[in-house]
């Protein structure tokens, strides 16, 4: 074990040249995975400076990211743990969706709900919006009330031991209009034949294109997004999101012992009408597990 010590005028590249020089690795091949958030751009340089008349460097950066693709039985029984912190969070935030019900107190319960179970904070923010927020399906800030006839979009994620299981839904208050239903109509059928996919002998770009089939036929290719869920397991801030992602012609084959998070989103910007429905599966030899206990019906409140 070496410490390394702050100090002025510091480069902790050329500590590291130095530390590979000691253990007699020079002109030797050297892996760096550059593709991560712990790596900055500015350290990234740093590093090729010292490294690239001292070895040869390569790529690693997929190394360990195939390595996390596949789950071992004790991972998942930490991802199916992650799973029913989700349906707790889920349960706890229900009673409070509703006309004058506060964002903040719902994503407080949410929260809570997954730390009084044993869990952890999550690699990225819950995602809460209502009414013309409930298209934006990404975290923001600031509170809002709902209201009588509304819409809330969710998207969290269940976290034991760093393991995530994420879900999503949009939920409603009050009187389901024509476009809403349809919206979850065909959000519904997508995740259904993305399920139908989700198996080996697919890819993760088939699973995809079962995602746009049914939006297609459903005249909501304009209002859908480019990707339909991605793996996941055990990440850190900023994100929980893994690779591989499911978009079009992802070579990447479907194979048991994935955790994957399939998101139908649905974003008529047209009509402010938002409508999501995903949740985290564990693949098997044949048809995927879902691990929600909850059901895919639309929630009104």
């Amino acid at each position: 074990i070496v410490l390394w010590t702050d100090r002025n005028g510091a480069n902790p590249a050329v500590d590291l040249r130095n530390l590979l020089n000691e253990l007699d690795l020079l002109g030797a091949r050297i892996g760096v995975e550059y593709d991560t958030h712990g790596l900055t751009a500015f350290n990234g340089r740093r590093l090729d400076e010292q490294l690239q008349t001292f070895g040869q460097i390569a790529d690693a950066s997929g190394i360990v990211g195939r390595l996390r693709l596949f789950k071992s039985p004790a991972e998942i029984a930490k991802a199916e743990k992650a799973a029913n912190l989700s349906d707790d969070a889920l349960d706890a935030a229900l009673p409070l969706i509703k006309q004058g019900g506060d964002e903040a107190l719902i994503l407080a319960a949410m929260q809570g709900a997954i730390f009084a179970g044993g869990g952890d904070y999550p690699a990225n923010e819950f995602i809460i919006g209502s009414g013309v927020d409930a298209l934006l399906c990404r975290y923001k800030a600031g509170r809002r009330k709902l209201t009588k006839n509304d819409q809330l979009t969710l998207e969290w994620a269940g976290v034991f031991n760093h393991y995530h299981a994420p879900m999503m839904r949009t939920v409603l208050t009050g009187k389901v209009s024509k476009r809403h239903q349809e919206l979850f109509d065909a959000a519904r059928a997508a995740l259904l034949a993305v399920e139908k996919a989700m198996t080996p002998g697919n890819s993760f770009g088939d699973v995809f294109d079962a995602h746009a089939r049914t939006m297609e036929a459903h005249g909501l290719t304009k209002h859908r997004l480019n990707a339909c869920g991605y793996s996941v397991g055990a990440r850190f801030t900023p994100s929980w999101m893994d690779m591989p992602m499911f978009y079009q012609g992802n070579p990447e084959p479907i194979a048991p012992n994935m955790t994957l998070f399939a998101h139908m989103i649905i974003m008529d910007s047209d009509t402010e009408t938002a409508m999501t429905l995903g949740r985290t599966y564990l693949t098997t030899e044949s048809q995927p597990k879902p691990l929600s206990r909850h059901d895919l019906d639309l929630i009104v409140q």
